[in-house]
């Protein structure tokens, strides 16, 4: 099966989209990778999904990826004698340790690490910002605020801390428990919530021990500060915009969006926009005109993938939300004007032999009359530095490994085709030939661009470039060992 578009979309499952007819009904609609949010559901829901994904890709031949969503820790108020409390702009009201149920003036926050960060003049966002105070004074076991947007607050509500770092972890209890079912059961992406700083990013990937990518949701503006740091450390990023909406004025939103998509594509590292994209289609068939522009903006700036969120979980019109992001991605991607935008943006980046060789494989690529560029690689690397040259001619990765295509399902342009293990570059070139016929890039009549490492099996050795036949009897013709 091959995609007519290059950005990958990613659908999250729940519980309008958990039998085997509507993942499947998602997959055959357009989506890539499917994300389980460990935020709702249980084990046992996304052990069952997870067999799914898996049959559904024996059964296509397409490796799928998987992404595991951590929840990260959930700071709430505590209870209200009546449920709930009103409160008026100007207001003063207090929140403290004291379990005792609150009031129109106070309410406990049983988060101690909060008051400890706390100064005055800091902000406190409760339920989504609905509810905003700045604080006056505050010590280790209380903060007293002046409300400046009023409103309703009632029982275990959100709160977001905007201004300050919080001494705490991104990993809760649940959350370690969670990353571990998760990367024991074999998922390929793990996203991780409430990053702050490189050392959140770090400690996920001590825990994961290599059994599944790190990607980084940049949701708070610590991490907006701290983006080039994470960045570094991770594997992937999600632009968590419902979160920096929250947390940062709105319009403050869309070029932090810009400069976070840049960043990590000029890392060559594969970066998701989320949140609230197809959002009325969880009750509509049809979005909204200003959700179909959004969509198409991240499109237009370069992300590897778009996410849908409650559409594809919840909604009544999961695979409609999926179809509808499909055709506006290739819509955008067939306008000559995507070319030009794409190609602006593209920052030379040659330090290695590896940026040499994926660079000269785009400009012949583009300049001569290749069908694909072949990437035979291990670790995956090669196939997202050929990624981030945005070529215009199909990327076709080849491995061995199961599990480095299915975290490259993610990548920008990657048609990934799982191939026989190889010790020699002749075959290699051979394998590519075929891939490229079979998946309908190229005819016996078109040359291809391959390229690997020497010797094999040595991540990171990229090394070599060749442009081929995908003639098989000329390969052997022609080809050195």
């Amino acid at each position: 099966m091959r995609r007519l578009r290059n950005v990958k979309i990613v659908a999250t499952l729940g519980p309008a989209s958990s039998d085997y007819e509507t993942i499947r009904a998602l997959f055959e609609a357009g989506a890539d990778v499917f994300r389980l949010n460990m935020s709702h559901g249980n084990h046992d829901t996304h052990r069952a999904n997870h067999g799914i994904i898996r049959r559904i890709e024996a059964e296509t031949g397409r490796p799928i990826a998987i992404l595991a969503d951590l929840q990260g820790p959930k700071l709430r108020v505590g209870v209200f004698a009546y449920g709930e409390a009103d409160l008026s702009d100007g207001a003063a009201f207090r929140f403290d340790l004291d379990p005792a149920e609150g009031g129109e003036d106070r309410v406990c926050l049983p988060h101690p690490e909060i008051f400890a960060a706390l100064e005055p003049g800091s902000s406190l966002l409760v339920n989504d910002g609905k509810i905003r105070m700045t604080v006056n004074d505050c010590g280790p076991d209380f903060a007293n605020c002046t409300v400046t947007t009023g409103g309703t607050i009632s029982n275990r509500k959100g709160v977001n801390v905007p201004d300050v770092v919080l001494p705490l972890a991104a990993l809760s209890d649940k959350d370690r428990a969670d990353l571990e079912f998760a990367c024991e059961m074999g998922v390929d992406w793990l996203a991780l919530s409430f990053v702050q700083r490189p050392e959140d990013v770090i400690e996920a990937r001590d825990l994961a021990r290599g059994r599944a990518a790190i990607l980084s949701k940049i949701e708070k503006p610590a991490a907006v500060r701290a983006y080039a740091e994470i960045l570094e450390v991770s594997d992937g990023i999600m632009v968590a915009r419902g979160d920096l909406g929250v947390e940062l004025p709105v319009h403050s939103v869309p070029p932090i969006q810009k400069r976070l998509v840049r960043g990590a594509r000029a890392a060559a590292k594969p970066v998701i926009v989320a949140t609230q994209m197809l959002e009325s289609m969880i009750e509509s068939p049809m979005p909204t005109r200003a959700e179909v522009s959004d969509v198409a903006t991240a499109i237009y700036e370069g992300a590897d993938a778009v996410m849908l969120s409650a559409e594809s979980a919840a909604g009544r019109y999961p695979v409609e939300a999926v179809t509808t992001m499909d055709s506006v991605a290739q819509s955008v991607e067939s306008d000559p004007t995507y070319r030009e935008v794409i190609e602006a943006s593209r920052r030379a980046n040659r330090q290695t032999v590896a940026d040499a060789i994926v660079s000269a494989a785009r400009e012949i690529a583009e300049t001569t009359n290749i069908s694909a560029i072949c990437c035979y690689s291990q670790s995956g690397k090669t196939i997202s530095l050929v990624a981030r040259e945005r070529p215009r001619v199909p990327i076709i990765a080849l491995s061995p490994l199961p599990e480095t295509l299915r975290r490259q399902s993610l990548t920008w342009g990657v048609h990934a085709v799982l191939c026989e293990d190889v010790s020699r570059f002749k075959m290699a070139v051979v394998n590519a030939a075929r891939a490229a016929r079979e998946f309908g890039f190229a005819e016996k009549t078109d040359l291809i661009v391959v390229t690997a490492g020497v010797p094999f099996n040595v991540p990171g050795t990229t090394n070599i470039l060749r442009v081929a036949p995908c003639d098989e009897r000329l390969i052997f013709r022609s080809e050195p060992e």
